[in-house]
């Protein structure tokens, strides 16, 4: 069993994992099953599973920390949450599309923000039995029940670096990014969970998403254990990400690193920022 010492935020780390394996089964059980796609205002597909999990963790964490807020995907979102402190970011199946074409690359995600920065963080994909969590600048990766190594890499050129992309939404913004910074090597994948993962694992570099549609939810929880690994998340200007907004969307896209490679990757994206037409109201 994952311990976690004295570190400020074992209880909360301890909960999150316990609701993230219990909605990872349930999740295990409509990907045996099969279950009916609907197609959300967004376009985006929601399943049975999504909002079953979903349930499970709200009230999960409402019976746990009855004074904190909750902003997740398959609820409607209050904006009283303005008023706490400590906000939890749940996306309770980042993946869904994973999830329908039954390739595993789904993951649950669990994230703790406190006064706008996000603090801890859990994402178990639950076909590998692969669960990750960070807080307080310490962080594990547990497969099968066993702790692995894991750790960003001290990659600082471009050349030796590998990106992980999106499988289903290519970017060609990030293509060209890629190609000025000389980035060759790049590793398709699903969820975002498991694009920053494999960061964290030291099995890539960077990950990067220029979109403003990726919401708090989907980088809570990858930032939190992805900065307590050693390495680097801020939007794409190179400014912090902020959570609990008015609006809870990604309205500078995402940049995350292994840490050295966090400045080049920012100068290259400068140009894309100039041209940018922002509209930001919150």
């Amino acid at each position: 069993m994952t311990t976690f010492g004295n570190l400020s935020l074992a209880s909360e780390l301890e909960t999150a994992i316990e609701l993230a394996r219990a909605a990872g089964a349930i999740i295990m059980n409509h990907y045996a099953q099969g279950t009916e796609v609907e197609i959300k205002g967004d376009d985006s597909p929601v399943t049975v599973a999504d909002k079953d999990a979903n349930e499970l963790i709200v009230k999960g964490l409402r019976e746990a920390f009855p004074d904190d807020a909750i902003l997740a995907e398959e609820s409607t979102d209050d904006l009283a949450r303005q008023g706490y402190r400590r906000l939890w970011c749940v996306d309770p199946l980042d993946g869904t599309r994973e999830f329908i074409d039954k390739n595993g690359m789904f993951v649950v995600m669990i994230g703790l923000a406190i006064d706008g920065e996000a603090k801890a963080g859990v994402v178990y994909q639950p076909t590998e039995d692969l669960l990750m969590w960070g807080a307080d600048g310490m962080s594990g990766v547990v497969h099968n029940g066993e702790d692995i190594q894991h750790g960003v890499t001290a990659c600082s050129t471009p050349l030796d670096a590998s990106m992980v992309v999106s499988r289903s939404h290519r970017s060609s913004t990030v293509t060209a990014v890629a190609e000025r910074l000389g980035i060759k090597n790049e590793k398709p994948l699903g969820s975002v969970g498991l694009k920053v993962a494999y960061i964290v694992m030291g099995k890539a570099e960077m990950y990067l998403s220029t979109s403003d549609r990726m919401m708090e939810w989907d980088t809570c929880a990858p930032e939190a254990i992805l900065r307590a690994s050693g390495g680097t998340v801020t939007d794409i200007r190179g400014e912090p990400l902020r959570y609990n907004k008015t609006k809870p969307n990604t309205h500078f896209g995402v940049l995350a690193t292994n840490g050295p490679l966090h400045r080049p990757a920012v100068l290259a994206l400068d140009p894309v920022c100039q041209e940018r037409q922002w509209n930001i109201t919150d």
